[in-house]
Formats: structure tokens, C-alpha cells, sequence
């Protein structure tokens, strides 16, 4: 039970971290909030969410492939992905994501429209992977003594966080859409930030420690 629920956290709070930062797609689902609707930016994020699950799977079968190497090295790949992580977060926090905004001139279109330019524009940055397994990694997340259920409850899991995540964002830019700035966006990505760096400095620490007990 306690290996359920902390796949389900785990999950939920990776999906949110892989659709929270502010880049270019975030910019996008904010000015659709703004010029098109609550619903429109929400399929995008929807769209969004479907691309980064279909990269976590491909991070997990990648991973799957080479499960012997990742037991005998779990505290080396917590490191490893810890570091990713802090670069990451300290790239994070000194962007600008305003500068990601631009002004397209879009026709009135369709929600599937939205979801498929939401999913088409985040599957174009395979750079994501590496953040994934830094996620994965610094987490455990997908232990080789999992049996297949516990695999499919972990995707779910993600696949909500980032829907989850995306229906607060439309939600909160939709209720304050009279006073919203994007800049303030920087307060955001800088606190995702530091929640990373916070994390993966621990993670980092952790399996140092470990590695030097061998």
C-alpha cells in the first residue's frame, strides 16, 4: 500500500514538474487564455501533457532495457540526475520567459486544433527527455519490482499532475486576466526553481552519502 501511494505522488508531482516551468508552451496557454478562452488554452495544455506522457514512456522503456545497470548503481544515477536537475533549475531561474511570448495572428479553430498544436509544439523539444530522467532518477520512481499495474498507475499518475497542472493555470489566468502581467511569470519559474534546486541538492547530498558507505 505505502509503494501505491508514493507512486502516486511521485507521479503526480513529476507531472506537474515537467508542465509547470514557464517556457515557450506555458506562454502559450496563457495568451490563449487571454485572447481565445479558458477551453481553447486548456486543450493546449491537454495537448501538452499527452506529448510529455508519450516522452515518459519512452523514458521508461529506455530505462527498462538496461534495469541491471540501474540496480547496481541506483546512488551514481541519483547523482547524476540530481545534477541535471540543479543545472536545470539555475537555468530556470535566471530565464526570462517573456521573451518566449510572441503574438501570433491565429484563425478561429477547432479544440482538437488546440490540443494538436499544444502536443505538436511540445514533442518538438526532445530536450525534455533529460529532464525526465533526472526525475526519474532522482526518484526512483520506476523500481524494477514493480509489476505491470504498478507501471500503469504511475503513467496515470503523471498524465494528471500535468492536467492538473494545466487546468490551475488556465484557471487562475482566466479569473485574473484583467490584472495579469506575464512578467510576473519570473516569480513563478523562480520558485519552481528553487523547489528544484532544493531537491536536487538533497538527492545530490543522499547519494554522495550513500556511494561513499560502499
Amino acid at each position: 500500500m505505502e509503494s501505491v501511494i508514493y507512486i502516486v505522488l511521485t507521479g503526480v508531482l513529476i507531472g506537474v514538474l515537467i508542465s509547470a516551468p514557464m517556457g515557450p508552451i506555458g506562454m502559450l496557454v496563457i495568451q490563449r487564455t487571454l485572447n481565445k478562452g479558458r477551453a481553447a488554452a486548456f486543450f493546449t495544455g491537454v495537448g501538452a501533457s499527452l506529448s510529455d506522457l508519450v516522452y515518459c514512456l519512452l523514458t521508461g522503456l529506455g530505462l527498462s532495457f538496461v534495469t541491471d545497470f540501474i540496480e547496481s548503481n541506483q546512488n551514481v544515477l541519483q547523482i547524476i540526475g540530481s545534477l541535471v536537475l540543479i543545472i536545470y533549475g539555475i537555468y530556470l531561474f535566471r530565464n526570462n520567459p517573456s521573451r518566449s511570448l510572441k503574438t501570433p495572428a491565429e484563425p478561429a479553430n477547432t479544440y482538437w486544433r488546440d490540443f494538436a498544436t499544444g502536443f505538436l509544439f511540445t514533442f518538438s523539444n526532445p530536450l525534455i527527455l533529460f529532464f525526465i530522467i533526472g526525475l526519474f532518477a532522482r526518484f526512483s520512481f520506476l523500481d524494477t519490482n514493480y509489476r505491470f499495474y504498478h507501471y500503469i498507475l504511475a503513467y496515470i499518475s503523471i498524465i494528471v499532475g500535468a492536467i492538473g497542472w494545466w487546468f490551475l493555470i488556465t484557471f487562475f489566468v482566466n479569473k485574473v486576466r484583467a490584472h495579469f502581467n506575464v512578467r510576473s511569470m519570473w516569480l513563478v519559474n523562480r520558485t519552481i526553481a528553487v523547489i528544484l534546486l532544493v531537491m536536487a541538492t538533497v538527492g545530490f547530498a543522499l547519494g554522495i552519502k550513500e556511494l561513499l558507505h560502499l
